[in-house]
């Protein structure tokens, strides 16, 4: 048992460890004499004209959304797609109802114009 805890805390210090030693590593190498025109800002190589603030339409924010939820949606259809012959009725049943709610979010958001790109 307590061999098994070993293996966990040895886990979470790699894991804490690893992204530290990158994140001190860079600000040791990296240059620290700042001047303005490093400082400034850079958009290709030109000086900006006009407003630094454009607003985006929210439309396709909204879009990128549903289109992240339905491919995470997707990595948990796989594994029961790939096991579907081995799962008891219920496991079944409930995949189908796992399905049609995202099919009714899909029709929702059809129907609200949400998958328009305008």
């Amino acid at each position: 048992m307590q061999n098994d805890w070993l293996y966990i805390g040895l886990f979470l210090v790699v894991g804490a460890l690893i992204p530290t030693s990158a994140l001190v590593a860079s600000w040791i190498v990296s240059p620290k004499k700042p001047n303005p025109i490093k400082q400034s800002t850079y958009e290709c190589g030109m000086e900006t004209v006009g407003e630094n603030w454009v607003q985006f339409k929210a439309q396709y924010y909204i879009f990128a959304l549903v289109f992240l939820v339905f491919d995470v949606e997707t990595v948990f259809l796989f594994p029961w797609a790939v096991s579907l012959g081995q799962l008891s009725l219920f496991a079944v049943v409930e995949g189908i109802v796992f399905i049609l709610i995202l099919i009714a979010g899909l029709v929702y958001a059809w129907r609200k114009g949400m998958l328009e790109w305008v």
